[in-house]
């Protein structure tokens, strides 16, 4: 029995309080010159270069500059966020490190992260947490700016490590919102939901996920849910 368990970086491992949204506020402004109120837009389960695209129309960037501009300002939106962290502290959620530690440990899992940070903006939200190292294999938002085309890579890249090809049931996704629940049911794999965000059970239950929990707290039973 082998897994390839997948998990979200923000709001289901760590809680880094607002620093990526600040930060990612402050580049557009920067970059797009442009600016405004988010009118109830959420970040939750979406790309970093999807939430630059999104903002910047929304807030009347130029449309033929909005994807000119898209790497540029991501890079000055890692520089920004580094300064945030530097500056404020990333809370790592309860049961997480225990969680993280025994899947790691399990040599019939190879344990990744799915999420739409890019690249350099999850490593600087991992750095202070120590949790970086557990990881084998890694789909980020950098990959590609569609949250749904993230576990085709991470399941290539953990193909290309271990020479398995993982599919269906063998593969978790472990996240906080609709949106882990959904790019995970494109592969038709597992996957298990946390509420430990702005949705609700009842939100995330609605999406039917295959595991609920209201947290990482008793990891013992995620972990038996991934191993399931």
């Amino acid at each position: 029995m082998h897994r390839l368990a997948l998990f979200d970086i923000d709001c289901t491992l760590i809680d880094a309080h607002g620093a990526g949204g600040r930060a990612i506020v402050l580049a557009i402004g920067e970059v797009y010159e442009v600016g405004g109120p988010l009118d109830g837009y959420s970040y939750h389960g979406r790309t970093d270069p999807q939430i630059v695209r999104d903002l910047a129309a929304r807030w009347g960037a130029p449309a033929h500059r909005i994807e000119e501009l898209v790497q540029p300002c991501l890079e000055r939106y890692v520089e920004l966020l580094r300064g945030e962290i530097a500056e404020g502290f990333i809370e790592v959620l309860p049961g997480v490190k225990a969680l993280l530690t025994a899947l790691a440990t399990d040599r019939r899992v190879v344990l990744g992260l799915l999420t739409g940070n890019v690249a350099d903006g999850a490593r600087a939200k991992l750095a202070p947490t120590g949790l970086a190292g557990l990881f084998k294999v890694v789909a980020f938002g950098s990959d590609s700016g569609i949250r749904a085309e993230l576990p085709a890579v991470a399941v290539e890249r953990a193909r290309a490590l271990t020479g398995q090809r993982f599919s269906g049931k063998q593969i978790a996704v472990i996240g906080d919102t609709p949106a882990d629940i959904t790019c995970g049911e494109q592969l038709g794999v597992k996957t298990v939901a946390v509420a430990t965000a702005r949705h609700t059970l009842d939100e995330l239950a609605a999406h039917q996920p295959d595991y609920l929990f209201a947290s990482l707290s008793d990891w013992r039973q995620v972990y038996a849910a991934i191993l399931a």
